[in-house]
């Protein structure tokens, strides 16, 4: 519940802390287990007015995976003012207790039109409601076996904290500790093409990377690239993504001009895989392929990439594109060495590729 505290806040809901401990004490008083009783508890307490109202309700659609509370009739209230009022139903019915309200449904349609559409042909208002959507992403990380164990119920012995607790009873053994390692987030490096051929999707894709700093900004790394690399991670890590976007758009230098994958790439391996950025991470490039330079260049250093990076995932948004086909010089080049090769245009695609990403 505090999670979803959090994402309400990400969608510009206040959710402050007194309303946060409201919450918590009427889901206390309630069934957490039933979505109806979550969802009043959660409306009645931590939206401050009617603007708060539609994003509530799209961050508890979007948080809790699409369930779709059902909300009881309360005696004496007319039913229809209930149905109304309350979120996507889950179930149907007899009569018309089942059916959606035709405001509440034909949100949802449009929603779900929204998260297919390629973002280059999108509207003015279309591109701010995908900024709202971009606010509930939490793009999950992948794990990795640590070298460090912890103590835990179950896995191997651990023979000094067991003798130590012997010698503590009288010498007797009297039950055996344990210690397993726990997994911990593995890096994720994002490359981020703004030359002039990606500036329609360029948006879009540093507001998929500010989710995943926003998300774990100490196992995330962000570069863009063009003619030159650009380290943007600090200013990814601000909370405002707007903010964020702005503080990295002043510091590219480079941004709508040139490609150069080729010698970019490897003056991120030369200044920053070596060093351990890219070495046993998830590398993300997210371009259209296009390159100015030689592809001979860019073969050999995807190839260095490949032997340092624990995964390799090639965002292009031209992928999503009914018929597209990988012939641009660069692409060809690069695919040898990709993991993964996933679209990049559209909402659908964005979550498509976070699940890419955990799976790794």
């Amino acid at each position: 519940m505090l999670g979803f505290a959090r994402t309400l806040r990400h969608a510009g809901v206040g959710a402050s802390p007194d309303r946060v401990e409201a919450m918590l004490a009427a889901v206390g008083a309630l069934d957490v287990l039933d979505p109806s009783d979550v969802y009043w508890a959660g409306r009645l307490t931590l939206c401050a007015g009617p603007d708060d109202l539609d994003r509530y309700d799209a961050a508890f659609a979007a948080y809790f995976a699409g369930e779709a509370p059902r909300p009881a009739r309360p005696a004496g209230q007319p039913e229809q003012r209930v149905a109304a009022a309350a979120p996507l139903d889950a179930g149907s019915g007899e009569g018309d207790e089942g059916e959606q309200p035709p405001e509440t449904a034909g949100r949802a349609s449009a929603d779900e039109v929204l998260r297919h559409r390629d973002v280059a042909e999108m509207t003015v208002a279309e591109r701010e409601h995908l900024r709202r959507l971009f606010a509930l992403l939490v793009p999950a990380s992948p794990m990795r076996p640590s070298r460090r164990r912890r103590p835990s119920p179950h896995g191997a012995v651990h023979a000094s904290r067991t003798v130590r607790r012997a010698l503590h009873d009288g010498g007797e053994v009297t039950r055996l500790l344990h210690r397993r390692s726990r997994p911990r987030p593995r890096r994720v490096v994002l490359l981020v093409d703004v030359s002039g051929s990606m500036s329609p999707y360029a948006d879009a894709l540093l507001r998929f990377a500010h989710a995943a700093v926003r998300a774990h900004p100490a196992a995330t790394e962000v570069f863009t690239v063009g003619t030159r690399l650009t380290r943007v991670t600090r200013e990814m890590r601000l909370r405002d993504p707007d903010e964020a976007l702005a503080a990295s758009g002043a510091a590219i230098p480079d941004w709508s001009g040139g490609t150069r994958l080729g010698e970019v790439l490897k003056a991120f391996l030369d200044r920053w895989g070596q060093r351990g950025t890219a070495r046993g991470a998830v590398v993300v490039v997210c371009s259209d392929g296009w390159e100015r330079g030689g592809t001979e260049l860019l073969a050999e250093q995807m190839a260095r990439l490949r032997r340092l990076a624990h995964a390799v995932v090639w965002v292009n948004p031209h992928k999503g594109r009914t018929g597209y086909q990988p012939l641009t010089g660069g692409m060809q080049a690069a695919l040898p060495a990709v993991d993964s090769f996933v679209a990049g245009h559209s909402m659908a695609a964005f979550e498509e590729l976070a699940g890419v990403i955990e799976r790794a």
